[in-house]
C-alpha cells in the first residue's frame, strides 16, 4: 500500500481499479509536489472492513489527508469520513447513467457533523491540489511551491493569450 515503504501523507482510495484512470490525476499532482502518498482499492460496499482498517490505521502510516473517489452510490468518501476526523476530499466519478451527477449529490450532501470536501465530477487534479493546500498549512516549502505553481499557470495563460492575439492579426 505505501509507495516504496515511505510514510504517506495522503491516502488515495477508490472503490474499483477502473477508477484509477481518473484518480491518477490526483496522484500526478502529489508526485509533482513531492507529497508522499499511498493508493488502494477498497470498496465501501464490497470490502467495508478493509475501508475501516485503512482509515483507522492511517495516522500510524503518517496520513494527514484522504482523497476518495467514488461513482454511482458514492459511499466511499462518506464512509471514510465516518471513521476519521482527518480531512476527506471526495471525487465524484462519472461513468454512470447520470454521468456522475448521482455521485456528486451523494458526496456533497453529507449529514451534519461528517463533512467531506467535494470537488467537481472527475476533478481529481483539484483534489490533489486541495490535499497539497491542506498540507501546505504547516509546510512553508510546500506553500511556496504552490505559489510558484499558480504563477506558472498564470504565465501559461498570458503566453497563450499572446499567441492567439498574434494569430488573429
Amino acid at each position: 500500500m505505501n509507495v516504496g515503504g515511505r510514510v504517506s501523507q495522503v491516502s488515495v482510495l477508490m472503490g474499483s481499479d477502473s477508477d484509477f484512470v481518473i484518480m491518477s490525476k490526483a496522484v500526478d499532482i502529489l508526485k509533482q509536489f513531492d507529497v508522499t502518498y499511498e493508493v488502494a482499492v477498497a470498496s465501501a460496499h464490497r470490502t467495508p472492513d478493509l475501508v475501516a482498517e485503512l482509515v483507522r490505521s492511517a495516522p500510524e502510516r503518517g496520513v494527514s489527508v484522504f482523497i476518495a473517489g467514488a461513482g454511482m452510490a458514492a459511499a466511499l468518501p462518506g464512509v471514510v469520513a465516518a471513521y476519521t476526523t482527518l480531512p476527506v476530499i471526495g471525487v465524484p466519478l462519472s461513468g454512470s447513467a447520470l454521468q456522475g451527477t448521482d455521485a456528486l449529490y451523494a458526496i456533497v450532501q453529507m449529514p451534519p457533523g461528517i463533512p467531506v470536501a467535494t470537488v467537481g465530477i472527475d476533478a481529481a487534479t483539484n483534489a490533489g491540489l486541495l490535499a497539497v493546500q491542506l498540507l501546505a498549512l504547516s509546510n512553508t516549502d510546500l506553500a511556496e511551491r504552490l505559489v510558484a505553481y499558480r504563477r506558472n499557470m498564470a504565465t501559461g495563460v498570458l503566453e497563450k493569450s499572446r499567441a492567439i492575439q498574434e494569430k488573429s492579426t
